[in-house]
């Protein structure tokens, strides 16, 4: 099976790696800046022409592609940036590919073919609030066979901080090939990220009949239909003390912005300041991440179906109560990771319809609550007295359904990826759906509910 992968490292550059490393992003800074400024200047000069009763055939043309950007950059670089051979021209080129990307997304937006919350116009790169990055799709890039060395294009071979075994070994076998390379500062320190292209074995799970139901939460952050329960860390509220602390430091200090929104030159204090609050907030996101990555794997590996539901996890944020906690489980991103990790270890995974009420309805009868309280941590079941944690529950009716779009339909659902409508499977009643006020429920064929098989 043939994957596009990323693989990521820390980096532990020189004094001289560094200030390369940092010159190549702010070039692709200064050419997103750049390339934005030519395009907001043809927008504004196209604009004044056609009020002026200009024909639409002689109006100015605005440079929207990456090619006609890279035009106009080769033309006016000599010019606009001397020092623009200092650095790699794939510097430049990331910051004009940034800046046709978000134009993209925002014509997208308006014309609504993009979805989410609707993207304004692209804006300026500040030194001090965007994260540099750099990305290299030519030249030199290899991974050396020391395993702790990694040669990019015009920066040389920079030492690693951890191993690059995983990599070299597909690299040394012929199953991996290196497509492109990004670098990235997060948090103080230097990250590169090799995207490739692997030829991944088949790989058979654990257990290829066993279904599991996976009902996320808050309050512990994944109850298994097995019974298993996986508490969440809760990282950011353990780090919380020392953010608040690191951010009462750095308001003391002399930013680059004064009280009545001028700039000034930042203190070195300051710079130091935030380095630390972005190194506290760096470790919270890699124990996030690493704690996700080690539960959605063990399950992928398992199970041979998983079953999720699909959360509107961006509802749930804007609940300004409970966002704080939300956004710290992570639990998006377990969906978005065992979409393809199921896939890779041959399971399938099973992606509930959102308004499939797991919580209210009985595991043991298929009885469907009218209303369920958030404040009742029990399901008691008034037709078959079943006694049960509300979030066991859940997860076994998860468990459940999967199972019986199973038995109904065979080996139909399959890895195409469609959508199946199952059928109401033995001792259960029809789904129950509850709006809220003021919303209505989208036209359907049927009213049972919606499964989506990802791989």
């Amino acid at each position: 099976m043939r994957v596009h992968q990323a693989y990521r490292y820390a980096l532990d550059p020189t004094p001289e790696h560094a200030r390369l490393l940092a010159s190549h992003c702010g070039a692709a800074r200064f050419a997103f800046n750049w390339g934005l400024a030519r395009v907001k200047a043809a927008m504004d000069q196209r604009a004044a022409e056609r009020s002026y009763g200009v024909a639409e055939a002689v109006l100015t043309e605005v440079p929207w592609s990456l090619y006609s950007l890279r035009r106009t950059w080769n033309a006016a670089k000599d010019t606009a940036a001397p020092w623009w051979v200092d650095n790699s021209k794939e510097a430049y080129n990331t910051g004009l590919d940034g800046v046709t990307r978000a134009l993209k997304n925002w014509a997208a937006s308006r014309k609504g073919a993009r979805a989410g919350k609707k993207i304004g116009f692209p804006r300026f790169k500040a030194k001090h609030r965007a994260t540099g990055s750099c990305r290299f799709t030519t030249g030199t890039i290899r991974v050396e066979a020391d395993r702790r060395h990694v040669t990019l294009p015009r920066l040389g071979t920079i030492r690693t901080h951890e191993s690059t075994r995983k990599l070299a070994r597909h690299l040394e076998r012929g199953t991996g090939r290196i497509l492109s390379a990004s670098v990235r500062r997060e948090g103080g320190c230097w990250f590169v990220a090799f995207t490739c292209e692997i030829d991944r074995a088949e790989r058979v799970v654990a257990k290829p009949d066993a279904v599991v139901g996976v009902d996320l939460g808050v309050k512990n952050l994944a109850v298994l239909s097995t019974g298993e329960v996986i508490a969440n860390p809760k990282h950011h509220r353990s780090a919380l003390k020392r953010l608040r602390r690191l951010n009462k430091q750095l308001a003391r200090r002399v930013g680059p912005r004064t009280p009545d929104g001028g700039r000034r030159q930042a203190s070195a204090r300051w710079a130091k300041a935030k380095t630390a609050l972005a190194k506290a907030h760096a470790r919270v996101a890699h124990q996030r991440r690493d704690g996700l990555h080690q539960l959605t794997t063990r399950l992928a590996a398992t199970y041979g179906t998983v079953v999720v539901e699909d959360l509107n996890v961006s509802g749930m944020l804007a609940n300004r109560t409970l966002a704080r906690a939300v956004a710290d489980a992570g639990m998006a991103e377990v969906q978005r990771q065992l979409s393809y990790k199921t896939a890779w270890s041959g399971g399938r995974l099973v992606v509930a319809d959102r308004w499939f009420p797991s919580s209210k309805t009985c595991s043991g009868c298929g009885a469907v609550k009218a209303k369920l309280a958030l404040s009742e941590r029990e399901y008691t079941c008034a037709g078959c007295g079943l006694v049960l944690d509300r979030d066991l529950n859940a997860a076994r009716n998860l468990a459940a359904l999967a199972a019986g779009v199973a038995q109904s339909r065979g080996e139909t659902v399959n890895a195409r990826g469609g959508a199946v409508r199952p059928g109401v499977r033995a001792g259960l009643a029809p789904v129950k759906r509850e709006l809220p006020p003021g919303r209505t429920l989208p036209r359907q064929r049927g009213s049972s509910l919606v499964l989506t098989e990802k791989h």
